[in-house]
């Protein structure tokens, strides 16, 4: 009996020494949106939300953006660690020496497309054939539209090209100085109906010009020195987006109490439009995130064909599939 007695205060001395122990410290992660708040976001909040990251011991800080390029550049320079970035821009980028790479591609089809007034009466590429496009020059989209012509076998010259800023479009549209503009079915499409105007889409990727959406992307060093981290980092992405297919009302119920001045309507609108565009029939079954060399290497054709992408670098060594789970 004394030994036991022995024994079971020696346990309790332990447990008490350990109990007082501090807990492990998460890491601390920064990520950088592609823009403000949008619907694609949402799920990233209600992934935070519901611990889906502090689970894999990671205390995330959610940054806002102001574009691919700057989400590119911030990630170089490791300001912050991880990114979201549309794919081409990030190519782009690394390839001038911007030292970053795609850890996951959550959306594999663009929404990229001419988007329209409904009563335009644009339906399919045809249509666009003596109709007015508000454009900016220099832009991915503007660059990519001779794809789109090509692959539909469209006379260039019966469309009305009107150059404006990225901003005047929508206004273009909405004034009906122009029939439809090139932009994105989840953000100029919800802007035309937010003032009550019928709006109507035209993806890219359903008229033969796909490429892979936005990736998350992380510094070369990271996915060299952090791997673990990296990992644990996309399986709660994952998650957080998978929850978000089941219960999209809570993912934008999350994202709006981070930013109680967005509107959750419009919000919801981007946001189902962005859960059709996850997979690509190339990537579908595979799981979110996992990026399918078709569609990558289809875009890495597309920039060099239209963006005036010189390189020798194969589209594998742009992205990675080796951080998600079961891989």
């Amino acid at each position: 009996m004394k030994r036991r007695t022995l024994l079971g205060a020696a346990a309790a001395v332990s447990i008490a020494l350990l109990a007082g122990l501090p807990a492990q410290a998460a890491d601390a992660v920064s990520l950088r949106l592609n823009w403000y708040l949008v619907g694609f976001h949402a799920p990233i909040y209600l992934g935070k939300e519901r611990g889906f990251f502090s689970d894999e011991g990671i205390d995330l800080t959610i940054n806002e953006g102001r574009g691919s390029g700057v989400a590119v550049k911030v990630v170089g320079a490791k300001d912050d660690l991880f990114g979201i970035a549309d794919a081409g821009t990030m190519i782009i980028a690394a390839n001038k020496g911007i030292p970053v790479k795609a850890v996951m591609s959550p959306m594999n089809i663009s929404p990229f497309g001419v988007v329209s007034r409904a009563d335009a009466n644009i339906r399919t590429p045809k249509d666009l054939e003596g109709k007015r496009l508000a454009v900016t020059a220099g832009d991915s989209l503007t660059q990519l539209f001779p794809a789109v012509i090509k692959a539909n076998g469209l006379d260039k010259s019966k469309i009305d090209m009107i150059f404006v800023d990225p901003a005047a479009k929508v206004v273009a549209v909405l004034e009906k100085k122009a029939d439809a503009l090139l932009g994105s079915a989840d953000a100029q499409f919800f802007q035309i109906e937010a003032k009550g105007v019928k709006a109507s889409a035209l993806n890219f990727a359903d008229i033969g010009v796909n490429t892979v959406g936005l990736s998350v992307i992380a510094h070369e060093d990271t996915v060299k020195e952090k791997a673990d981290l990296i990992k644990r980092f996309v399986k709660a992405m994952q998650r957080s987006f998978e929850a978000a297919k089941k219960d999209p009302d809570a993912a934008i119920t999350a994202a709006v109490k981070s930013k109680p001045d967005v509107n959750a309507d419009v919000l919801k609108g981007q946001l189902m439009v962005d859960l059709d565009l996850l997979e690509s029939p190339a990537s579908k079954g595979k799981g979110i995130g996992y990026g399918a060399a078709d569609d990558w290497n289809r875009t890495l054709s597309l920039l060099k064909e239209y963006r005036g992408l010189k390189t020798a670098r194969e589209a594998s060594s742009f992205y990675t599939n080796e951080f998600l789970p079961g891989s």
